[in-house]
C-alpha cells in the first residue's frame, strides 16, 4: 500500500517512560509530525508539569501536531464529574491546539442503553463545539463495554445528530464477535476521524485479550492489523492512522527499539 506518511501518527502510549520533549524528537527523528498526547501518563496529565506555553513551544520547535488527546471518560455516563473533567478536557485541548478529544464509552460490565449513549453525545456537543473541538467516539470491544460496535457508533452518532466521528480501533475491532457482519456494508468512511492500530501475537481465546496484550504490528499478528488497513484504503479512508499499543513491554523500550517497532510496522503497511 502507498500510504501517504504524513497520515501516520504516533500515540505517547508508545513511549510511557519519555518526557514530552523526548517524545517529540522521537517523532521528528522518524520524519513524523502527528502525535496522540494522553491523560492517563504517569505524570497524570495531559502536559506532563510543562505549562501551555511551554508545551506551545515545544510543538512549535518540532512542528509537532497534536491531533487528539485520550480519552474522556466513560463518556456516555453523563454527571457532574463527566461534565467538570470534559470542560477541563477540551480547555485544555484548545490551549495546546490539538484537534480533537477521545471519548470512550463506560467498560465496566454496566448496561447503557443506546438511548442513553444518544443522549449523551447530545449533552456533550454543544461543549465540543464552544471550544472549536472535534469529537472522536471510540467504541471498545472487550465484553463488558457499553459500546463495541463501530457501525452502531455511526448509527448513533448521526441520530443524535451531533457532528462527532467514529474512531476505529482495530484491537477493539476484532475483539467485537459481530464487527464483521456488516461493516463492510454499512461503515461510512468519511465519518472515520481517526483509526488506531496495534498488534497482538498471543493465541489466547479472543475474549480474554487485554490490553496488556498489544504490541506493534506483525507478521504473527492475530488482529490482521494490516488487512483491516488495507480494507479501509479500499473503502476509500484518507485519514490518519495512530500507533498505539498498550502492553507493559514498552516500559522496557530504548527509544531506539521504539524507532524500530514503529519503522518495522510503517513498512508492513507500506508493503
Amino acid at each position: 500500500m502507498a500510504i501517504d506518511p504524513t497520515r501516520f501518527c504516533i500515540n505517547r502510549k508508545i513511549a510511557p517512560r519519555l518526557s514530552l520533549e523526548a517524545f517529540f524528537q522521537l517523532v521528528q527523528r522518524l520524519g513524523l509530525n502527528k502525535v496522540e498526547l494522553r491523560n492517563d501518563m504517569p505524570g497524570g496529565s495531559v502536559t506532563d508539569d510543562l505549562s501551555v506555553d511551554q508545551l506551545r513551544a515545544l510543538t512549535d520547535r518540532y512542528q509537532i501536531d497534536i491531533v487528539t488527546i485520550n480519552a474522556l471518560y466513560p463518556f456516555n455516563r453523563i454527571d457532574d464529574d463527566l461534565l467538570e473533567r470534559a470542560e477541563a478536557l477540551l480547555q485544555t485541548a484548545q490551549q495546546i491546539g490539538a484537534r480533537a478529544l477521545v471519548m470512550c464509552p463506560l467498560n465496566e460490565g454496566v448496561v447503557l442503553s443506546p438511548q442513553q449513549t444518544q443522549a449523551a453525545m447530545q449533552q456533550l456537543a454543544p461543549r465540543f463545539a464552544h471550544y472549536g473541538i472535534q469529537g472522536l467516539v471510540e467504541p471498545l470491544g472487550f465484553p463488558v463495554s457499553s459500546l463495541r460496535s463501530g457501525v452502531e457508533t455511526q448509527q448513533l452518532i448521526a441520530a443524535a445528530g451531533v457532528p462527532f466521528k467514529l474512531l476505529l480501533d482495530t484491537f477493539h475491532h476484532h475483539l467485537f464477535e459481530e464487527a464483521e457482519q456488516t461493516f463492510s456494508t454499512d461503515i461510512d468512511v468519511t465519518q472515520i476521524g481517526l483509526v488506531h492500530l496495534s498488534g497482538v501475537e498471543d493465541r489466547r481465546p479472543t475474549a480474554e485479550l487485554t490490553d496488556e496484550e498489544r504490541i506493534m504490528l506483525s507478521d504473527k499478528d492475530v488482529l490482521k492489523s494490516v488487512e483491516q488497513v488495507r480494507r479501509l484504503e479500499r473503502l476509500g479512508y484518507k485519514g490518519i492512522y495512530a500507533f498505539e499499543p498498550f502492553s507493559s513491554q514498552l516500559n522496557s523500550w530504548t527509544p531506539a527499539e521504539t524507532e524500530r517497532q514503529i519503522r518495522h510496522s510503517i513498512e508492513l503497511l507500506q508493503a
